[in-house]
């Protein structure tokens, strides 16, 4: 498996006062975890936040778009979304936006009933 790349290995860093930040190399890019909570994707020299019913109003209404992991397909998307640049220059930014990705990740669905 590869070392994390200097950009990913500083968003590690800098997401360390979250938890205990954890990676993982997948399909070309870095799924972060914290505290096990996957939250965060490296795609594309960007960084991507999980998004639920909670968090993604926010996202939208910042314009932030969600990650298309593939360049010929638009449409289809995932529920990550770009991350507000302030991430990066204000820690109280960064536990809010991060703290909405982590939690949309550990939020319990609700099970699906059996069919009798």
């Amino acid at each position: 498996m590869p070392q994390p790349d200097k950009y990913t290995a500083f968003v590690i860093d800098h997401f360390s006062a979250l938890g205990k930040i954890t990676s993982r190399y997948m399909f070309g890019g870095w799924c972060l975890y914290c505290d096990g909570a996957v939250f965060c994707l490296i795609a594309d020299g960007a960084v991507w936040l999980k998004g639920d019913a909670n968090n993604i109003p926010a996202f939208e209404a910042r314009g932030l778009k969600a990650f298309a992991p593939f360049p010929d397909k638009p449409d289809m998307t995932m529920k990550y979304f770009q991350a507000p640049p302030e991430i990066f220059e204000d820690e109280d930014a960064m536990r809010h936006w991060c703290s909405g990705a982590i939690a949309a990740s550990t939020n319990k669905k609700k099970p699906k009933k059996k069919k009798k």
